[in-house]
């Protein structure tokens, strides 16, 4: 089951936007994010903009500041119901990596993407050290799926936006979760709510338990594992 991050898990904003906050360029960053939902601008673009306004941060500056990132109830509910019902959660985000590795260990996502900042003696440069946008996304999740020995079509999304489009479209099950309007369009079902663990009952009926079997066989000996990136 692959979680998207921002809109998603970070409701009505961005984690990039919480962290501009702190790092001095929240308003430039906000027009660049709505121009990239309008279809403007590209990933690439925007990932520049905001990798600038990182230089001179620490990375210890940073992984304090996410522990206020303001989140949606319910996702240790919803990773501990995954595990429960042989379901692998893995976060597929265009977040930067830092955010993405937050969350796992947080929370205990098997495994995230997601783009990446160059750093030296500990610093953020300002420059990205490798660009990932919602192609990339969808072919982490895909690429992982195949480590698990699941098809495309035995995986299930859940976003809500225009970076999710490319993997709603390649697994059999996407949720639109307080969703866009084309994310709601694309998805195969949309849930509105307060917590993400209103997603689970959808997945149930979906996914029955004997569907699950054959990914659950690989699931124990590969929880452990995390990766920043597709290979």
């Amino acid at each position: 089951m692959f979680f998207d991050v921002d809109g998603t898990l970070v409701p009505e904003t961005s984690s990039s936007l919480f962290l501009a906050g702190f790092l001095g360029h929240h308003e430039e960053l906000a027009e660049a994010e709505d121009a990239y939902a309008a279809g403007a601008v590209d990933n690439r673009q925007v990932s520049e903009l905001d990798a600038a306004g990182w230089a001179g941060a620490s990375e210890e500056q940073v992984r304090g500041w996410l522990d206020g990132l303001p989140l949606v109830m319910g996702i240790a509910e919803t990773v501990a119901w995954c595990r429960r019902h042989a379901l692998v959660p893995v976060l597929t985000t265009l977040s930067w990596s830092p955010v993405g590795s937050y969350l796992a260990d947080r929370f205990g996502f098997h495994a995230f993407c997601g783009p990446q900042l160059e750093t030296a003696n500990g610093q953020f440069t300002g420059r990205v050290a490798r660009h990932f946008d919602e192609y990339d996304k969808r072919d982490f999740a895909l690429m992982r799926a195949g480590a698990l020995g699941v098809e495309p079509r035995g995986c299930g999304a859940i976003g809500d936006s225009r970076s999710d489009l490319p993997l709603f479209a390649s697994v059999g099950l996407s949720v639109a979760f307080n969703a866009s309007t084309g994310a709601r369009r694309a998805a195969t079902i949309a849930v509105d709510g307060a917590t993400c663990a209103a997603c689970c009952p959808s997945w149930n009926d979906w996914f029955p338990p004997q569907s699950r079997r054959h990914a659950g066989s690989h699931s124990h000996s590969l929880m452990a594992a995390t990766s920043t990136v597709a290979s």
